[in-house]
């Protein structure tokens, strides 16, 4: 068994700011995992934000060696961009080798398209409206914010989308104070969700607080073990397989949410197709998709997942699975 990572360059379609920063393009790893002569493919998105770099993961990847399984990697790999690649890769491999798709070998239904979110990026207050006003045909907005002076931002997208369902990722850029006083506005103008309203190290003060507004665990959530933590806080956790460390992971983690009581979000880092693939999987009936990323770029895979009027379709075996 033979692992390979290459770097990635995807141009996104414009400038893509969250309250951490803006970016114009995409670096992503892709990762090969080759045997008995087939090779099955898996991308991430290593994220500054947990620690991730494109090289720290590249020399996890680049450390791995021998026939491994994907329950071998729980023991070689913890929660993150590099177990998410390789076990994306070893479930295309697998589908490969089988004659099968990744949703029958791991005893799912056959998946069938998603609504996803569209997101619109940190922006002034004229120009999200203009955004928004662009996007208004799409059934699902997410706006983000998470600044001190986010009010006029969220009237602006109100205002240019008065039709849309709307849901708010302020990517913990509020303290509890900012928050307790736009939760009312948020129910207001018709929010359906916000997406981590406080650090994830800062987040003890939601147990006590009033959430008129369903709450979703982002950065406080990765994978199954995270769940502990949330009770009390959160109405909602995201599964994204960057954090969980793959699809094995993302499916085990939705179950035991679901089982908890808790409501399923799905989405993405701003990454390409390949890595939205077996994230469509994950997605099937959540309560909230988010696997917009390729919607974001200017270039994509060769064979792109497809998205129209019904949503985000399931991947062609061609991209992956």
């Amino acid at each position: 068994m033979r692992f390979d990572v290459s770097r990635d360059v995807f141009k996104l379609a414009r400038v893509f700011t969250i309250s951490r920063g803006s970016r114009t393009e995409a670096q992503v790893l892709t990762v090969r995992v080759t045997d008995k002569g087939a090779t099955g493919f898996g991308e991430c998105v290593p994220y500054a934000r947990y620690g991730e770099t494109l090289d720290s993961v590249t020399a996890q990847i680049d450390a791995l060696s021998g026939s491994i399984t994907r329950a071998d990697l729980y023991g070689l790999l913890p929660a993150g961009a590099a177990r998410n690649a390789v076990d994306c890769a070893l479930w295309d491999l697998e589908a490969k080798q089988t004659g099968k798709r990744v949703w029958e070998l791991a005893g799912l239904v056959e998946p069938r398209p998603e609504v996803t979110a569209y997101t619109l990026s940190l922006d002034t207050p004229d120009a999200m409206r203009a955004q928004a006003a662009k996007h208004a045909f799409r059934p699902l907005l997410k706006i983000k914010l998470g600044t001190p002076d986010d009010m006029p931002r969220l009237e602006a997208v109100r205002a240019g989308a008065p039709d849309a369902k709307i849901i708010v990722d302020a990517n913990e850029g509020w303290s509890a104070d900012v928050y307790a006083d736009l939760a009312p506005h948020l129910v207001r103008l018709g929010v359906a969700l916000v997406e981590q309203p406080l650090p994830a190290g800062e987040d003890e003060a939601l147990r006590g607080m009033a959430r008129p507004v369903p709450v979703c665990a982002d950065e406080s959530c990765h994978d199954r073990e995270s769940l502990a933590g949330l009770k009390g806080k959160y109405d909602v956790v995201n599964i994204k397989l960057d954090k969980t460390g793959g699809l094995t992971e993302a499916l085990a983690l939705r179950d035991a949410a679901l089982a908890e009581g808790y409501g399923v979000m799905v989405g993405c880092m701003v990454g390409s197709s390949l890595a939205m693939a077996p994230a469509t999987l994950v997605a099937q009936g959540a309560a909230v998709v988010d696997l917009d990323g390729p919607l974001l770029l200017a270039e994509d895979r060769n064979v792109p997942l497809t998205f129209d009027s019904a949503g985000v379709h399931p991947p062609r075996a061609e991209l992956w699975g």
